[in-house]
């Protein structure tokens, strides 16, 4: 995921400074994005050296840090843009880690691969009951986009795939052992 795009498009919205960008990152973004606060600050940083977004305003309350506030400028938002539409584009192949414990399956005992397989079947269980009731919560939740709701039910059925991917592996182990 592009922090660019991130911070250019909350910054799109309204002017904000580097603490406030985080909490909507936290807040809406939080279920489908690794972004770090650190990296954050990083970002502001550089993408104000490139021109996509300027200072408007510093504020400092006593010996705590100045509370900068950015703007998108015009250079921003075409930035913005083509980062934007470069995103719906994309597509990348997803490499999940778990397919190199699957290629050394051999190397199991039959009882240790069904266990493994099951405590995977019970995590990717777990997680989509999680993320039904997280949709729930979020379609009661008037503030929260629609999009939010859009991204959730992508996880979901990832893992809703996932799930049936794995009851097949284990109901066929035999194959692979």
């Amino acid at each position: 995921m592009s922090i660019r795009l991130v911070i250019l498009g909350i910054l799109n919205q309204q002017p904000l400074h580097g603490y406030e960008i985080k909490q909507i990152i936290e807040e809406y973004m939080g279920d489908w994005t690794d972004i770090k606060f650190g990296s954050i600050y990083f970002a502001l940083s550089k993408l104000a050296e490139s021109g996509h977004i300027e200072v408007i305003e510093e504020n400092r309350t006593g010996k705590r840090p100045a509370k900068t506030v950015y703007q998108i400028t015009a250079a921003g938002k075409e930035e913005f843009l083509r980062l934007l539409k470069k995103a719906w584009c994309e597509h990348k192949q997803i490499i999940f880690p778990f397919d190199m414990a699957l290629f050394f399956i051999k190397y199991l005992s039959k009882a240790e691969a069904v266990q493994y397989l099951q405590q995977r079947i019970e995590n990717v269980t777990q997680k989509l009951n999680f993320l039904n009731d997280h949709k729930n919560e979020h379609r009661q939740n008037p503030y929260i986009p629609k999009e939010a709701i859009a991204i959730i039910d992508h996880s979901y059925y990832h893992l809703e795939a996932e799930l049936h991917w794995l009851q097949d592996l284990l109901n066929n182990i035999d194959d692979y052992l």
